[in-house]
């Protein structure tokens, strides 16, 4: 496999077989940007939501033309874990405009909680129609107005305002999609609910677990303590075919089939990922650089998320 990715490259792609008067209104608002999103078909995605909640505190929005994107960025260094989410918004929007700080920096990025996302997107699951839009009455918010069915000829509305603080330009750097690990094994993820039971009884018995896995389709779960030692195993759960940039297949390349790559992550942290779990991924897999860090990987239809767990030394 090449060293890294680029930044937008598709992770399907690489998978491959695998798988109104605008300065006037910036005036009024004081926000640099507009978004306003409707959808009345397809709710806003809470299920996605709720796992972000389970992962992160607070966390970045990222909106362009076509995109959302969900982003927790901690220092890797620091023994922070880090996340990507990507959603195309006209998967979940019948309605959709956006208008960054300029025709160059069409983009938008918001910090905010997104429990309190959540806790407004549980209201509206049997909403008419939801509209979500970019406002600043005493300090941006990101408002939902939620529709809700009616007896009478009258609309019930249902108005949240969600404070959001507005990321400045020289800052968006600090939260682009992360490179590719350059791994040594990458494998497919066993049953998640099975995986998640496995880590569940394991976390009562040591704060941190080694994932280990091999070209061969076998991956173990390991906790090793002074009074107990554990291991699951799993097996022929087959290995992502990975398309390098010049379209020739990698990962791992020249390595032995039966060589282990492993890793020891704080077993918290991967269980966060698995105990708020919605994505109800097509795909899911891993990726290992031996001993640095473990690249986590659910895939849906419309949705990508990625998790980034650094080993413990």
């Amino acid at each position: 496999m090449s060293g890294q990715t680029q930044g937008r490259q598709c992770l399907c792609e690489r998978l491959g077989p695998a798988f109104s008067d605008n300065e006037k209104r910036k005036g009024e608002t004081g926000v640099h940007g507009v978004i306003t999103a409707v959808t009345s078909s397809s709710l806003p995605p809470a299920g996605i939501i709720n796992t972000i909640v389970k992962l992160a505190k607070t966390c970045i929005l990222r909106l362009t033309v076509c995109k959302l994107y969900f982003i927790l960025s901690d220092k890797v260094a620091n023994g922070g874990a880090s996340m990507w989410c990507e959603l195309s918004q006209g998967n979940f929007f019948d309605e959709f405009q956006m208008e960054g700080v300029a025709a160059e920096h069409n983009e938008i990025y918001l910090e905010f909680v997104p429990e309190n996302l959540w806790r407004a997107l549980k209201t509206a699951q049997s909403a008419k129609a939801v509209k979500i839009k970019l406002t600043n009455k005493h300090c941006p918010c990101l408002r939902v107005a939620v529709e809700l069915p009616s007896l009478s000829s009258s609309s019930r509305i249902v108005t949240h305002d969600i404070p959001v603080g507005v990321i400045p330009r020289r800052m968006w750097n600090d939260f682009r999609e992360p490179s590719m690990p350059d791994f040594d094994v990458s494998i497919y993820l066993p049953v998640l609910k099975t995986m998640k039971s496995v880590v569940e009884r394991m976390k009562n018995l040591s704060n941190f677990i080694v994932i280990e896995a091999n070209l061969s389709g076998e991956m173990n779960l390991k906790i090793e303590t002074d009074l107990v030692s554990v291991t699951t195993h799993f097996k022929d759960l087959g290995n992502p075919p990975w398309a390098s940039e010049d379209g020739c297949q990698s990962s791992g390349q020249g390595r032995d089939l039966e060589s282990m790559a492993e890793a020891c992550i704080d077993i918290k942290k991967l269980q966060q990922l698995l105990a708020g779990q919605q994505v109800n991924p097509t795909k899911a897999l891993c990726n290992i650089v031996h001993k640095r860090i473990v690249h986590f990987i659910l895939l849906h239809e419309e949705v990508s998320l990625q998790y980034f767990i650094p080993a413990i030394a």
